[in-house]
């Protein structure tokens, strides 16, 4: 298949720059994978598409205040760094700008030398590997000191941090949001458990490769970043009695999405492990995990469209985003919901 199969034409001013003040006061357009048919609804209602015994599973990750801005010490050039990946031992991999001015040696200094990085290694892309030097607790640090590192097409400053993670965010790894659940309130929460819907966790660490665009025509070719995941033990023996008893699995998030299908590529049935993944999913693919998906609305030829196209059908997904923006659904991280049923 080819990248053009999957553009779409996007006014800018549907491009959400700032979360709703409520978070389950989206939208949520509902399209239904045999028929194709649309309706359009609120978040709240998401429970109407839910039934007792089924599970809810949600991406616990949560997203780091990583972006720092210091300056390079020998020179006082205003340098750039978003901590992507904590290796060991406060060495951390990180992305800089301008990536130019940092050589093995150097030192970049944040908040007045409250936080310090000293560049050990020089990578590639702009990434470098640093030792962090600080006094106390590195996240107190962060909080201080650092932003959220919001995507690209946000251009607005982010008034409450805690709006780019989600209610239920624990396992601190993410370079980005798993944006699908912002959506949810710890009140909702509590509703589809009431329902009997099982709420499940399993861990996927969201790097910046989610919004590195494909480069390649052919789609078949482009080479997926690598992401960590992990399920519990706990998640697994659910997660398989629900499917054993033909309830649904639902999905919140494509990187639930992607965490789901390895487990089940991998051993057939879900099973607590950990590891990397770099799963790619475009039509053509048969899932075996996920029976719905609540998701947000993704990019133009991005392969979270093309994950979406794969559970619903290209045409459709397409056909349907069509309709968001006649509808004027906001876009994109902090935007509406789509439920695929």
């Amino acid at each position: 298949m080819q990248l053009e199969d999957f553009d779409y034409e996007l006014p800018e001013e549907l491009i959400a720059q700032v979360p709703l003040k409520q978070r389950d006061s989206s939208r949520l357009l509902v399209l239904d994978k045999k028929t194709g048919e649309i309706e359009h609804r609120h978040f709240t209602d998401i429970l109407d598409y839910m039934d007792r015994g089924d599970a809810l599973v949600l991406n616990d990750t949560k997203v780091l205040p990583a972006r720092l801005i210091g300056v390079k010490e020998e020179t006082g050039a205003v340098i750039e760094v978003l901590l992507l990946k904590d290796i060991q031992d406060d060495i951390w991999e990180c992305l800089t700008k301008p990536a130019k001015r940092i050589h093995v040696g150097t030192v970049v200094s944040f908040g007045e030398g409250k936080l310090k990085a000293k560049c050990i290694e020089v990578k590639e892309d702009g990434i470098r590997r640093f030792e962090l030097i600080y006094d106390g607790i590195l996240l107190e640090i962060l909080e201080e000191l650092g932003t959220m590192p919001l995507p690209p097409y946000i251009h607005e400053q982010l008034e409450e941090q805690t709006r780019y993670n989600t209610v239920y965010a624990k396992n601190l790894g993410s370079a980005a949001a798993p944006t699908a659940g912002l959506h949810f309130t710890k009140e909702l929460l509590k509703r589809v458990e009431e329902k009997g819907i099982h709420i499940e966790y399993v861990t996927l660490h969201v790097g910046l490769g989610t919004f590195r665009p494909v480069m390649v025509e052919n789609i078949e070719e482009h080479k997926m970043h690598t992401e960590y995941y992990e399920m519990s033990e706990e998640t697994a023996i659910v997660l398989n009695k629900v499917k054993e008893s033909g309830h649904k699995i639902i999905s919140v998030g494509t990187t639930s999405v992607r965490t789901l299908e390895t487990i089940m590529n991998r051993f057939g049935k879900f099973q607590a492990c950990s590891g990397t993944t770099n799963i790619f999913i475009y039509p053509g693919y048969q899932f075996k995990a996920v029976d719905r998906l609540i998701t947000n609305f993704h990019l133009p030829k991005s392969t979270l469209i093309m994950l979406v196209s794969a559970l619903a059908g290209r045409e459709s997904v397409l056909h349907a985003y069509q309709c968001a923006v006649l509808e004027k659904y906001r876009f994109f991280s902090f935007g509406d919901s789509m439920i695929i049923k």
